[in-house]
């Protein structure tokens, strides 16, 4: 078992990151509140990580905190649960949610989160709810947007990663738009009403664009997945 890695992040492609560790890279797939802490490119991190072993292939998860390995060791424990639904689990809601959604019984929020059904949300609802109970599983850090930089054009890879999420394109779309206003609508408000009224309905759209560029791929994948949890 590979308990943990040490070394330099190379590659970031949510959900995939490539961490080369004395002059090996390893391939790992890691949650979104774990990209939101990575630093950037060329710079070490340490995560701490566990093995799944298939028939096909050895596929090596990534974790930035103990406690998000252990929810996600948590859930692989809930009958058809698998990694994959695990880390969109992790990748889709903060554990607070997570938490409240379970002790409330809202299968709602639950099944908003991709990959996870009514059936498989009742289930995580039993079988989570002692866990969550004892307090052990969900002390997760809060997911924050990092300072990591994108290589590519950050709408890109957010709506590769949301693909790879379980989202389908229109909906992936729509959320990023979304994400994007918002951030239109915060830039807009910071710059005063009257230099809005005076910009027009062109500086507007100025003001988006601009905002979408300045948002990092990590924070255009947080902002749509909130908004995706709320709706």
């Amino acid at each position: 078992m590979i308990g943990s890695l040490a070394g330099v992040l190379t590659l970031k492609s949510p959900p995939q990151l490539l961490l080369e560790v004395g002059g090996v890279g390893y391939e790992i797939e890691a949650p979104m509140s774990t990209f939101y802490d990575l630093p950037a490119l060329g710079e070490r991190v340490r995560l701490l990580t566990h093995l799944v072993v298939r028939e096909d292939a050895h596929v090596l998860y990534g974790f930035a905190t103990d406690a998000e390995r252990r929810l996600f060791r948590s859930l692989l424990k809930v009958s058809g649960i698998g990694p994959r639904t695990a880390l969109a689990i992790l990748s889709g809601v903060t554990s607070a949610a997570f938490a409240r959604a379970v002790q409330e019984q809202d299968s709602a929020a639950l099944v908003r989160i991709p990959g996870v059904g009514r059936k498989t949300a009742e289930r995580l609802i039993v079988e989570m709810r002692d866990r969550l109970e004892a307090g052990a599983e969900v002390q997760l850090s809060g997911a924050s947007a990092g300072s990591a930089h994108a290589a590519a054009g950050p709408e890109t890879e957010a709506f590769s990663a949301l693909l790879a999420l379980g989202y389908k394109p229109p909906e992936a779309t729509r959320l990023l738009k979304a994400a994007a206003a918002g951030a239109a609508a915060e830039s807009a408000g910071g710059a005063g009403a009257e230099a809005e009224a005076a910009a027009g309905a062109s500086a507007g759209a100025g003001t988006a664009h601009a905002a979408r560029g300045a948002l990092s791929t990590e924070e255009l994948i947080r902002r749509a997945l909130q908004g995706a949890v709320r709706e």
